[in-house]
């Protein structure tokens, strides 16, 4: 069975005309038990429901109910040690850029998360679905019973077809998705990474590179950053010379701790400060223009910084970029080697090898990020861009045009 083309039209006229004229519809967002894939469509959700849609999720119960609103409609699609060994799985490829990642963790989360997605289909009657680009369950399920669904990119990095420059290994990765679709019964074949009604891409040209080529039913709409979370900082320590915000989050305890050692290393003859995220006792003594603290309340922090060092995730990323901060990006896994890679290819930052990388490495990226020049100057206009995208609100109306 082949779902029914829906071309989504351009935004034209007053979007809050088109908002108020909208009937309540109902909307199922379908997400991956993985961290970062759904604040922005959280973000999202809110705005739906507030302009009186109805919305439930579908994904693993446990890893969704805290990034949730309380008494959302959640309909569970994974059990807890699906998901678990799912992850296992995930770690075991080398991320977007590996058909493993493909064909050992995205169709068998497919497979598995069908069910259940199909269940929420069945049970909450939705007008659109919603799917994470990760959920292959979902496009799977709205096909079958011809409703029109929605990608949701919630990073860069699978959108960016990484397997692109190399066609064997995209040849492979189709196949096994469409070989998801023909074990359900839909022989009419798409990529289903890419909906042919919309996709949403949280982020926008000026960090992807040209996007001019993009039919209108890609929808560029620039990152949503989640809900800040409150935490005490001791602002009289920040005393007025550059300042970089130093951050990891998927390293290691052993791994991190050598990172932050050396970047503690790395400042202390220079003329800035360095903040830490860190528990203290994970880095130790530091130098007198080093601040480490377990949590900081980071984007009032980043109004103060002048530069952030990270791991590439796109959380982070993003959140430095929109307050128009150059990074240097040390990659660790999964899809942070490709968001960094966009970050240098824009301009915005710079990558360095997260094994291996020492205090001299550091020092000179940093120095060279903190200097005003054209990584500030990108970093602006890739926050410009942001500003400019219109993010959870120019989401929720394309949805709506869908519906």
């Amino acid at each position: 069975m082949s779902a029914r083309r829906v071309r989504v039209p351009s935004l034209l006229g007053d979007p809050g005309v088109a908002r108020a004229c909208a009937p309540p519809r109902r909307f199922l967002f379908a997400v991956p038990p993985l961290d970062g894939h759904v604040a922005a469509v959280a973000a999202v959700a809110a705005e739906l429901a507030r302009r009186g849609h109805k919305i439930a999720w579908t994904g693993h119960r446990a890893s969704l109910e805290p990034r949730l609103r309380p008494r959302s409609r959640i309909f569970s699609a994974l059990a807890d040690g699906d998901a678990a060994r799912l992850r296992d799985d995930r770690l075991r490829t080398g991320g977007p850029a590996d058909p493993r990642y493909w064909e050992e963790f995205l169709v068998p989360l497919g497979h598995a998360m069908l069910p259940g997605v199909e269940t929420a289909v069945e049970r909450f009657r939705p007008h659109v679905v919603v799917g994470d680009q990760l959920v292959l369950a979902a496009p799977v399920a709205a096909r079958r019973r011809e409703i029109p669904w929605a990608t949701s990119a919630a990073t860069p990095a699978e959108f960016t077809r990484p397997l692109a420059d190399r066609p064997e290994d995209e040849r492979r990765v189709r196949e096994r998705i469409g070989g998801l679709q023909l074990d359900h019964g839909i022989d009419d074949l798409l990529d289903l990474r890419f909906s042919d009604h919309l996709v949403l891409v949280f982020s926008t040209g000026a960090l992807l590179g040209d996007v001019s080529f993009f039919p209108d039913h890609f929808a560029f709409v620039g990152p949503v950053l989640g809900r800040p979370a409150p935490s005490a900082f001791p602002w009289d320590r920040l005393d007025g010379r550059p300042a970089a915000l130093v951050s990891l989050d998927t390293a290691d305890d052993v791994s991190r701790e050598r990172f932050l050692r050396a970047a503690a290393e790395a400042v202390r003859e220079l003329d800035v400060q360095a903040v830490l995220v860190a528990p203290p006792a994970l880095v130790g003594d530091v130098p007198p223009n080093v601040i480490v603290r377990d949590q900081v309340p980071r984007p009032r922090l980043l109004e103060r910084m002048s530069a952030v060092v990270c791991d590439g995730g796109y959380g982070a990323v993003c959140e430095s970029l929109a307050h128009g901060l150059p990074l240097v990006a040390a990659p660790v896994r999964d899809d942070q080697p490709i968001i960094a890679g966009l970050l240098e290819k824009a301009g915005a930052g710079t990558a360095v090898p997260f094994d291996g990388v020492g205090p001299d490495g550091l020092r000179a990226a940093l120095a060279t990020v903190l200097a005003d020049g054209p990584h500030r100057a990108a970093a602006g206009r890739v926050r410009d861009s942001f500003a400019a995208a219109g993010g959870a609100a120019e989401a929720a109306d394309r949805l709506e045009k869908l519906a």
